[in-house]
């Protein structure tokens, strides 16, 4: 049995919750971007207290960071089995998204350690860079280059809204080191996280096993109407790009209500930001760009609703005069779980007498990335109220504890 420490996981999770600590009249807000100072000092703890583990740590090119702990027992030159998170956040976002992965799995070896199990592999515990994508990309970053998805140059030549690139940032504070973390070399990968959902709230189970990651592609819809004056043009003569585009918004729920009925229940499709030119009140918008999200555990639901996106497209061109184009600068398939490891959690969570609940993930994590290139497991504990990037977010302490028990179980059985 390996014994975790609630108190010490807490004490490292609020602890890292001071780093870009944010004032809000409800809950622990932080802000936390990548190459900001919160997040080095963020690192800078986490690395202390990896090397106060006894575990030897790297730094790679873009960021990762991996501390690796060799038991007495383990062949040194076996794949290792790594686990981990992230430490960034979204602007504004809670203290549990991502730390609660990262130091699971730190607060994980420990627990191994002080349990004196014999382990065949030594274990990597691992915090990759930007999972979030709020200042450099659009997500997962560090794991897209650990998995080989992006290369180092193209990663480090990537620019904020300030023309600052990452390479500058990672610099400034002391985290663009050498080499390539390489997931593929590492025989398995799990990672905890909360649910950011009410499932497991309401199925009063404190850990899910996770069987599938929903995949994710986001396309940009631009509307090209003509501007012209609010008071003096005539509904009947009006080229409304705004309008357009509110009927393509409107179009994306219907289609995605659609699939759910017909084709896949887990699907979705959201239309998330809207941006008018000129944006003055008395102008028609001459000018709309939508920015829309597609996620499902089925690719071909994915096509069918991206699918769905271009043919609004070209009946709204026909009704509304107007002319739109699809751009979709961004997939990530959905991926499934290894069954090795989603066999280890449930096997884990018995011999700790953890309730846990089978069910997929609708957003995405680094591990849908590193599953493309190892076996990879993701597990899920309980969110209050399913509330996630809000200040508010909150996992009962208990519940860190439970599913840190599965984790630190399943790594040992993987480990073996």
């Amino acid at each position: 049995m390996h014994t975790v420490s609630e108190t010490r996981l807490r004490s490292d999770i609020e602890a890292n919750a001071e780093f870009g600590s944010i004032d809000v009249p409800d809950g622990h807000g932080r802000t936390v971007l990548a190459g900001t100072d919160a997040n080095r000092d963020a690192r800078d703890r986490f690395v202390r207290r990896l090397r106060e583990a006894g575990l030897a740590v790297t730094i790679d090119a873009v960021g990762n960071v991996v501390g690796r702990w060799v038991p007495d027992s383990a062949d040194p030159a076996a794949a290792p089995v790594a686990a981990g998170s992230h430490l960034d956040s979204v602007p504004k976002g809670g203290i549990f998204d991502g730390p609660l992965g990262t130091y699971a799995a730190l607060e994980a070896v420990r627990a191994l350690q002080e349990s004196e199990v014999e382990l065949a592999r030594p274990i990597h515990v691992v915090c990759f860079t930007e999972e979030e994508g709020q200042r450099f990309s659009n997500g997962l970053l560090g794991s897209s280059v650990a998995t080989g998805r992006t290369s180092v140059e193209e990663t480090l030549s990537l620019t904020d809204d300030s023309g600052t690139t990452c390479r500058e940032s990672l610099e400034r504070i002391g985290y663009h080191g050498t080499g390539r973390v390489d997931a593929s070399e590492w025989n398995a990968w799990v990672e905890l996280h909360v649910e950011q959902g009410t499932r497991l709230e309401e199925a009063g189970a404190p850990a899910g096993i996770v069987t599938d990651i929903a995949g994710i592609t986001h396309c940009y819809a631009d509307v090209f109407g003509n501007a012209d004056h609010a008071g003096s043009t005539p509904m009947s003569e009006r080229r409304d790009a705004l309008a357009a585009a509110s009927e393509l918004v409107l179009d994306v729920e219907s289609a995605a209500n659609r699939v759910v009925d017909d084709e896949s229940a887990t699907a979705v499709g959201t239309v998330g930001k809207i941006e008018a030119s000129p944006n003055a009140t008395n102008v028609i918008p001459g000018d709309a760009r939508l920015g829309i999200d597609i996620r499902d555990v089925s690719r071909e639901s994915i096509e069918t609703l991206v699918s769905d996106l271009e043919a609004s497209a070209r009946r709204i061109e026909t009704d509304r005069d107007v002319d739109v184009t699809i751009d979709r600068p961004y997939m990530v398939p959905p991926e499934p779980m290894a069954e090795r490891c989603r066999s280890a959690f449930h096997a884990a969570a018995e011999n700790a007498d953890v309730p846990t609940l089978s069910l997929h993930s609708g957003a995405a994590h680094d591990t849908m990335n590193v599953a493309r290139v190892t076996d990879a497991g993701l597990l899920f504990a309980a969110s209050k109220d399913g509330l996630s990037h809000n200040p508010r977010e909150w996992t009962d302490w208990s519940d860190c504890r439970a599913a840190t028990a599965v984790l630190a179980g399943a790594i040992a059985r993987l480990a073996n």
